[in-house]
Order: structure tokens, then sequence, then C-alpha cells
């Protein structure tokens, strides 16, 4: 999400997955095959966040526009991160999606 709605929304998720209690790890990590928005901590839980932001809900809104090849490319880089870090920890990945008038959180959403 390089332009600035895209910047303010994944700083909104950042900032409401803190009230809920996880831990900021990183953001906007890139590999050529993948990016990932957020990634934080529940306890020993690491959470790969994708943040999507719409002005509204037509055509389904921000939840919908997450496609099967975006997916995997979150996956792909997901793996690469933990394998990276050496970390073997179990893992989660959410989608938190926000419109207008509010944010959804999706917990294990693929």
């Amino acid at each position: 999400m390089a332009n600035q709605k895209g910047e303010a929304a994944e700083k909104s998720a950042r900032i409401f997955l803190e009230q809920q209690g996880l831990t900021f790890v990183e953001q906007n990590v890139r590999f050529p095959f993948g990016e990932i928005d957020l990634i934080m901590q529940q306890d020993s839980q690491w959470v790969f966040v994708e943040v999507k932001y719409r002005k509204n809900n037509h055509f389904g809104g921000a939840i919908s526009a997450i496609s099967s090849a975006q997916i995997q490319r979150i996956r792909r880089a997901a793996s690469h991160y933990l394998q990276q870090n050496r970390i073997n920890s179990p893992c989660r990945f959410d989608v938190i999606a926000i419109d207008a008038t509010n944010i959804q959180w999706l917990k294990d959403a693929f």
C-alpha cells in the first residue's frame, strides 16, 4: 500500500491490534515475491496481517479484494520471513479490513 490512504490504514490497523493486546514486530516487509503489511505477535504466536482499505463496501468491500494469488504471495513471504529469522513458532494469517466507517478483524483468515 504505497499511497497515503493505505499508509493511514496500516497505521490504524497497527493501533487497533495493539489495543487488542498484540505486539508490533515489523511493518511492510518486502521480498521480491511478496509483501507483508504487518507482523505482530500474540503471546508466542506470530501474526502476519494483510491490511485492506476500501472507501466503501461496494463490490464486497475490502475483504473481497484479496485474491488467491495474493494469499499465496503472503504465505510465501511469511514462510521466508520465518526461515530467515529462524523462528519456529505457531503462526496465523489475519486480515484487517478498513472502510470509511469501521475496522473488521478476521483472525486466521487463510
